[in-house]
C-alpha cells in the first residue's frame, strides 16, 4: 500500500497515526493492544485530524527510533519485538512501527501487572481488558478455546440433552453415543470422570445452560420505521444453539417482503433481501460468537430499510470482510464449529463469506456494511433506494386510492374475490380453470369472469400471452400495480385496526 492510499484509511483496529512520538503510556498501550489482537501499524509523522503528513526531521530519526524501542522494551511484558522502519514521501520522513500478533498473550504494562495493565484494541481505541477478556487471551496462549473447557458441575451422563441427540440423529443419521461425543470433544475426562464441555452444555436443554449461558440466545425484533422507538414484533430464541439460527432466520422471513416478476409465462418470486446471505450471517453469528462474554446476546433487527445482525465478540484476527471471496476460515469455537459442519448447518470451511459475496451480486440494490462496535461485530443489509421507494409508494398509494377508492372501500369492509385473486397470483401465474379450482368451483363462473375483467381493466393483473388473449395456455399474472394495491390494502387494514 502506498502512502496516498494509506492516508485515505481511517484509524482502526490495526492502524494508528501520530504526529509525534506519543507519551510513554500511550505508545505502550497501543503496542500492547495490537499484540493482544490482530497486530497493527503505527505511523509517526502523520497528523490524524485533519489527516496531514507533518514528518520528522531526518536528523532525529535514529534518536526517535531508539526512544520508541526503549519504551516498548522497558514497559511491555512479555517482550514485544516490533519492526521499526523509515519511510520518505513528499520530502518528509516518517517512522513505521509494525506490531505483530503475539503468540504469548496476554501482553500488559509491566508496572501495572496483568489485571490492571492488559489492553485490547476496540475500533480505534485502546481499552483496558476485564477479567473475562484476560482469560480468553490466556486460552489463546494455551491454544485452547472456551467451548472446549469442561464444566465439572455434573457428569456428562447426567446432562439433559435428548433434544440435541434427536436433532443430531436426524441430521447425520448417527447416534450421539458417548464415543461420538468424545471424538467430537463434547465430553472430556478429568480425574477419572467424564464431564461435558461448554459446547455440549450450549447444545443441551439442561438447567446448566440456563445457569451459565442464559445470555446465549438471539433477540429478534421488527421495528416500525427506521428507528428503535416502536416494536411491531419481538421474539427471543432461547433454544439450544443447534436450532437458534433457523428460528431467527424464519423471524426475518416473516417480516420482509417477497415480490413477483413475470418471465415468459411464469411468475418468478424474489425476496427484497438476499435471504441466503442473511441466513449465512445469522448462522455465523451463532457459530462464531464469543460465548465467554457474559451478558451479551445476538441481536437480529428488521427495520423498514435494513436487516441488521449483531454478534458478541470481535472478528477473529485473520478474518477480513473486505476480502469476502478469498475463502477465509478461522473458528473461534473449535468444538462448536465442526459440530455445526457435521450437522450441515455451515458449509465447507471458508465458503461462508464467498456465499454471502455471491448472493450480494444478485442484489445490486442492497448495500452490505459491516463494522465492529464495542466488543461486538455488526452486519447490515441496507436498501440503497429506500427513500425513493417510500416516496414512490406514497404517490402510487394516493393514485390507487383515488382511482380504486370504491374497490378499496369494499375490500376493507369484507374481503372479496377481487383481492383474493391478487393474493393467489402473488406466487404463481394461474389460468381461469386453475383459479376456479382454487375457489372450489366446478367450472368457471360468470362472477369469476367479471372479476378478472375488472382486474384487467384496472391493470392490476395482465395476460401472460398478451398478444393472444384466447390462447389455450393463457394465464394471468399480477402486475406491479396489483402488488401496490395489496400493500395499500394491507396498510389500510392496519390503520383500521388501530
Amino acid at each position: 500500500m502506498n502512502i496516498s492510499e494509506l492516508l485515505k484509511k481511517p484509524e482502526g483496529r490495526r492502524l494508528e497515526f501520530k504526529e509525534k512520538v506519543p507519551a510513554r503510556a500511550d505508545m505502550s498501550k497501543t503496542v500492547i493492544a495490537f499484540a493482544n489482537d490482530a497486530g497493527g501499524e503505527i505511523y509517526i509523522g502523520i497528523r490524524n485530524n485533519p489527516r496531514q503528513i507533518t514528518g520528522i526531521s531526518e536528523n532525529e530519526l535514529v534518536e526517535v527510533e531508539e526512544q520508541i524501542s526503549n519504551i516498548i522494551y522497558n514497559r511491555c511484558y512479555p517482550t514485544i519485538l516490533p519492526d521499526i522502519s523509515f519511510l520518505s514521501t513528499e520530502n518528509k520522513h516518517l517512522i513505521k512501527i509494525t506490531v505483530y500478533r503475539g503468540n504469548m498473550p496476554p501482553y500488559y504494562l509491566k508496572e501495572k501487572g496483568k489485571l490492571h495493565g492488559t489492553f485490547i484494541r476496540v475500533g480505534s481505541a485502546n481499552r483496558l481488558a476485564d477479567r473475562s477478556i484476560i482469560e480468553e487471551l490466556e486460552r489463546k496462549r494455551r491454544n485452547i478455546s472456551f467451548d472446549g473447557e469442561i464444566v465439572p458441575d455434573k457428569p456428562a451422563s447426567e446432562l439433559q440433552n435428548q433434544t440435541f441427540k434427536s436433532f443430531f440423529n436426524e441430521k447425520t443419521g448417527e447416534e450421539l453415543t458417548a464415543q461420538v461425543q468424545k471424538k467430537l470433544e463434547l465430553i472430556k475426562e478429568n480425574q477419572r470422570k467424564t464431564w461435558p464441555t461448554n459446547a455440549l452444555v450450549l447444545f443441551s436443554d439442561d438447567e446448566l445452560r440456563n445457569r451459565y449461558f442464559h445470555y446465549a440466545k438471539i433477540e429478534c425484533a421488527r421495528f416500525k420505521g427506521t428507528g428503535t422507538d416502536e416494536f411491531i414484533d419481538q421474539k427471543s430464541s432461547q433454544a439450544n444453539i443447534a436450532i437458534q439460527s433457523e428460528e431467527a432466520y424464519n423471524f426475518v422471513l416473516r417480516h420482509i417482503n417477497k415480490g413477483a416478476t413475470v418471465e415468459g409465462v411464469y411468475t418468478q418470486t424474489r425476496w427484497e433481501y438476499p435471504v441466503k446471505a442473511i441466513r449465512e450471517v445469522i448462522r455465523n453469528a451463532v457459530v462464531h460468537r464469543d460465548y465467554s462474554l457474559s451478558g451479551k446476546d445476538i441481536k437480529v433487527a428488521v427495520y423498514d430499510d435494513m436487516v441488521e445482525v449483531t454478534s458478541p465478540g470481535l472478528l477473529p484476527p485473520s478474518i477480513d470482510y473486505n476480502e469476502m471471496e478469498s475463502r477465509q476460515s478461522d473458528a473461534r469455537n473449535r468444538i462448536i464449529a465442526p459440530v455445526f459442519k457435521l450437522l450441515g448447518i455451515i458449509d465447507q470451511w471458508g465458503n461462508g463469506l464467498k456465499l454471502i459475496a455471491d448472493e450480494l451480486k444478485k442484489y445490486p440494490e442492497i448495500d452490505f456494511l459491516w463494522k465492529e462496535t464495542g466488543l461486538s461485530f455488526q452486519v447490515q443489509f441496507i436498501k440503497k433506494n429506500y427513500k425513493a421507494e417510500v416516496e414512490t409508494r406514497q404517490e402510487l398509494g394516493q393514485e390507487l386510492g383515488q382511482e380504486l377508492g370504491q374497490e378499496l372501500g369494499q375490500e376493507l369492509k369484507e374481503k372479496t374475490m377481487f383481492s383474493t385473486i391478487l393474493v393467489k397470483l402473488k406466487t404463481n401465474s394461474l389460468s381461469r380453470q386453475e383459479l376456479a379450482k382454487s375457489f372450489k368451483m366446478k367450472k368457471v363462473s360468470g362472477y369469476l369472469n367479471r372479476t378478472l375483467k375488472k382486474l384487467l381493466q384496472h391493470r392490476l393483473i395482465k395476460y401472460t400471452i398478451p398478444e393472444k388473449p384466447n390462447h389455450p395456455h393463457q394465464k394471468f399474472s399480477i402486475t406491479k400495480r396489483g402488488m401496490d394495491f395489496i400493500q395499500l390494502l394491507k396498510q389500510q387494514n392496519k390503520n383500521k385496526e388501530k
